[in-house]
């Protein structure tokens, strides 16, 4: 079978590898979509310290059931239509005795950690299986990526009289948008690209910010009469933006941090103190985050072409991967098409 590998740093190959067979618990899935997550951009650059090389990168996963280990239970079928959660847990560290096995501290994702579903074929576990034939195969791929901003959402708590600032408008940023408004939330989006902006308007957000070209804390006063925001989001990964988040939000308001920033911050931390901030962490996503994307999906209103920014062959992903690098801000999302 044809199954995509990032060799090392700027190199990838499609290459001719032996179909996988399902253990006991185990379903073997032909794959129809992959998504490309900022993970895999970033281990094509070199610049993800958790992956291991070689990997076959890819955890946005649109497939087709086609085959059952003897163990899987009865409600999984050939031929359903389905995503997969794509983290594991190992049930016994904190973060997984907690409840919260999305953050378990020996988390292997798939493509990072160990060989993603770039492929035409891949076995997952059984319960990693989530099961919706009312979505198309473009609209399964986007479930994982959208679920990271859901999660965030409801790391913070957000209610339906909370005025909620999402910092940064990319695939993470958009989950947030949609989680938000979907909790009745009044959404503020903030962005650098105006392309990025129009697309969270569809998605949820009431107001837009370029916060290039606007004075972001006084467009933030003006629509909150000068408290600032009850939740903000950070899904920019930049200092400035994590400045931004602490300094701009209301007194006693919950930070939310979902991007990876490239260098260390020095925060004034008497900020913390004075405004009694909670700021949370939020990483990946639980099942039942999955399940909502998937929920709201279903309603068939969200923009869907609004997100998936172009759709390549299996041979294209290095050179759809360099294209993302050299224009970041002008990509939501890519799909790779496995199969029909």
């Amino acid at each position: 079978m044809k199954s995509v590998k990032i060799i090392s740093k700027n190199l990838v190959k499609v290459l001719e590898v032996d179909k996988p067979a399902p253990a006991a618990d185990e379903v073997l899935l032909k794959v129809k979509y992959i998504g490309l997550c900022g993970s895999d951009l970033s281990s094509f650059l070199g610049k993800n310290p958790m992956v291991n090389y070689p990997v076959v990168p890819g955890h946005e996963i649109a497939a087709e059931i086609v085959e059952l280990g003897s163990a899987v239970p009865a409600h999984l079928a050939l031929n359903q239509t389905v995503t997969v959660n794509p983290y594991t847990n190992c049930g016994d560290c904190s973060s997984c005795r907690n409840g919260r096995v999305n953050a378990c501290q020996f988390n292997q994702t798939l493509g990072v950690q160990r060989d993603g579903a770039l492929s035409e074929y891949v076995v997952v576990k059984w319960d990693k299986i989530l099961i919706d034939d009312c979505l198309s195969p473009t609209e399964l791929a986007l479930t994982e990526p959208l679920s990271v901003g859901f999660h965030a959402i409801a790391r913070g708590r957000v209610i339906d009289t909370d005025t909620v600032v999402v910092l940064g408008c990319g695939m993470i940023g958009a989950g947030a948008i949609i989680g938000a408004a979907v909790r009745g939330a009044r959404v503020i989006a903030v962005d650098i690209d105006d392309e990025k902006l129009t697309t969270a308007k569809r998605l949820g957000a009431k107001y837009t910010i370029n916060s290039k070209s606007n004075s972001l804390g006084k467009q933030l006063s003006e629509l909150t009469n000068g408290e600032g925001p009850d939740v903000v989001i950070e899904a920019a990964g930049n200092p400035a933006t994590y400045l931004a988040a602490v300094n701009e939000v209301a007194f006693t308001g919950r930070v939310v941090c979902i991007g990876y920033a490239n260098t260390d911050i020095a925060f004034a931390t008497k900020i913390f103190v004075q405004k009694e901030l909670d700021i949370l962490g939020s990483r990946n996503a639980l099942h039942n985050d999955i399940q909502s994307v998937i929920n709201y999906l279903k309603e068939k209103t969200c923009p869907v072409d609004s997100l998936i920014s172009m759709e390549i062959k299996p041979e294209e992903t290095a050179s759809a991967l360099q294209n993302w690098a050299d224009n970041p801000g002008k990509i939501m999302k890519i799909l790779v098409k496995m199969s029909d």
